[in-house]
């Protein structure tokens, strides 16, 4: 999956992604249904107050959350994090609440009354629900008191260390100022944090805070030995120590918590409902929810088996994706993503798939120490930054576990290949070439969850449907791996936090219908507990799926692929429903495909 760096949140639980590159008009797709004129000029027309207002919310939001800005690639705010103390958090809440009602006092334009256009109430709605997400996971979520998810992707340095968007000796002083504000930030942190917590929670933190304090202790001192300049070393190494001692403190702490450890992570099933809502602008009841992810799970074992029938003619499931599994990628997974991309990049264009808004590649390394818990993501510089590279990170196993763990967690060739198609071509990198071209700056800051992975796993699948590699049995039951492991997580995200599902069960559904390897089901089954909007890989995908099959229906089928690929990712990224509004016209609402015999009519919030 791609990083989330921004608001409040980490990695796993964040509703707004950040990406950058050298930003050219973006092309218009030849539709019927044009896009909304997402200009920041729009205040020539409609309300002229509505973009001041919408300005005026991003300045202030930068000031309550400085890393989201400083990764936006507002370097002003570089070294600072949030303060996270108690009051400081009530003071955000209530910043969001006064904003909330602020921007929804703008009223639509009724004839002969002045009021907000119909490209104005498409960003008020955008704009209405990015707050509202926010608020849940900081207010409603209760996550502040006991997930430490909800800090740990502040406290990420690699903007520092990884993107050269400045000479190093400048980057230094920035990351010094980082260090020194950091010991403070983790006491602030761990006075809200209220144990027991549940014990993939501790384990989160516990981990995490380890790799941070190795990476300070061991690697990062090398990054800045060059920099000549004696009063920044020694404040450096001050700094350095300080810091390396406050993470491992805190990693110390949360093992003190294992003895005391709960499972009492569920969010409740009026929580859950309430998380979709407010992040995703999805209403459907949770056991139609659930239906529709068993059937879509259905749908790719069915079409698993027939593959294997083909690839491993006799073999169970297991057998079947595990010798798939053993043809690995040669040197490695790093070495094997860098050589898929020109591959993938090509294959778009050749099948004239979607359109490739500028030259920028995106690089592949090994993700750091401290952000390894899940196998794959990509680094995108922010909006405001020029000319920078993406970095697509992949994760080597953990060195705790046994050989075999070890060599399973390496994934085959063509699970890679889907993989890589995921989080570059035409996944988020892609995504986030057309949505650092929107007209609208907001729509360049702002990418909601479902819709940034439910693009890249929607991605996935498209290019199979394309004729991927061949579109090989062998190639398939790469793309079936992936796809099977985000049916379990959206059915594990609805069963643990709903359903009375425990880690355990949820990690033998990993083992028995996704096929993972014990270290990736053990992962994968914990990221539920603090992660509990992973299902919005297939559900922003089925929602994806079905708004093109409504679209082009009317456009040319399969022709207009490429039309509805550009015209769905020039919004930026809103919640899928509010899309759907767009192309399709008339009021927001989710529509997740289904398939064929599981009704006459997609599911849909109405």
């Amino acid at each position: 999956m791609r990083q989330f760096p921004a608001l409040a949140l980490s990695a796993a639980l964040s509703v707004a992604l950040l990406a950058g590159c050298d930003r050219q008009p973006s092309p218009q797709p030849d539709a019927s249904s044009p896009p909304p004129a997402q200009q920041d000029a729009a205040s020539t027309a409609g309300d002229a107050a509505w973009q001041p207002a919408v300005d005026g919310f991003i300045e202030q939001y930068f000031e309550f959350f400085p890393v989201f800005a400083a990764n936006a690639g507002k370097h002003e705010f570089d070294g600072r994090l949030p303060d996270y103390s108690p009051e400081s958090m009530q003071s955000t809440i209530g910043w969001l609440h006064a904003q909330r009602d602020t921007i929804a006092a703008f009223a639509d334009a009724a004839p002969g009354k002045p009021g907000l256009d119909k490209t104005q109430r498409f960003q008020r709605d955008y704009v209405l629900a990015v707050i509202d997400a926010q608020l849940f996971w900081l207010e409603e979520s209760g996550f502040a008191h006991k997930n430490p998810a909800l800090y740990t992707g502040d406290l990420s340095p690699s903007m520092y260390l990884t993107r050269e968007y400045a000479p190093l000796p400048q980057r230094m002083a920035a990351f010094v100022q980082y260090q020194e504000a950091l010991p403070k930030a983790i006491e602030q942190i761990r006075g809200n944090l209220k144990p027991p917590l549940p014990a993939t929670y501790v384990d989160l933190g516990a981990n995490t805070f380890k790799g941070y304090a190795e990476f300070f202790r061991d690697s990062v001192p090398a990054i800045f030995a060059g920099v000549d300049d004696a009063a920044l070393q020694a404040r450096f190494k001050a700094s350095n120590a300080a810091a390396t001692k406050a993470a491992q403190d805190m990693a110390d702490w949360f093992a003190t918590l294992k003895p005391a450890a709960t499972q009492d992570f569920a969010l409740g099933a009026d929580k859950f409902s309430r998380m979709l809502s407010a992040t995703e602008r999805v209403d459907i009841p949770l056991d139609r929810l659930k239906s529709i992810g068993e059937a879509d799970l259905a749908r790719n074992l069915a079409s698993l088996k027939s593959a294997c029938e083909q690839f491993a003619t006799g073999q169970s499931l297991q057998a079947c994706v595990d010798k798939a599994n053993a043809d690995k990628p040669e040197g490695g997974a790093v070495e094997g993503a860098r050589k898929q991309l020109a591959g993938l990049r090509q294959f778009i264009l050749d099948k004239d798939l979607v359109s490739i808004p500028g030259n920028e590649q995106a690089q592949v390394a090994e993700a750091p120490p401290f952000n390894r818990w899940n196998f794959a993501y990509i680094e995108i510089p922010g909006p405001y930054e020029k000319n920078l590279p993406s970095v697509y990170y992949i994760a080597p196993p953990d060195p705790t576990w046994p050989k075999a763990e070890q060599d399973a967690y390496v994934p085959g060739e063509d699970d890679l290949l889907f993989t890589s198609a995921h989080e570059v071509w035409p996944g988020h990198f892609l995504q986030f070439l057309h949505s650092n071209r929107a007209d609208w700056k907001f729509g360049q800051l702002f990418v909601g969850y479902a819709f940034a992975e439910g693009w890249a796993h929607y991605a996935e699948e498209m290019m199979f449907d394309a004729g991927l590699d061949g579109a090989t049995p062998e190639v398939h039951i790469g793309q079936l791996s992936n796809a099977l492991l985000r049916d379990v997580r959206y059915l594990s995200a609805i069963g643990l936090h709903t359903g009375g599902m425990t880690v355990a069960q949820s990690e033998q559904m990993f083992r028995d219908k996704a096929f993972q390897d014990p270290g990736n089901a053990r992962q994968q089954a914990a990221r539920g507990t603090y992660d509990p909007a992973y299902l919005n890989y297939t559900m922003g995908k089925l929602m994806i799926m079905q708004l093109r099959e409504d679209w082009t229906s009317t456009r040319g089928g399969r022709s207009a692929w490429r039309a509805f690929h550009d015209q769905f990712l020039s919004y930026g990224g809103p919640p899928v429903p509010l899309v759907r509004a767009q192309m399709m016209g008339g009021k927001p609402e989710a529509k997740l495909w289904q398939p064929p015999g599981m009704g006459a009519t997609p599911l849909s919030s109405n």
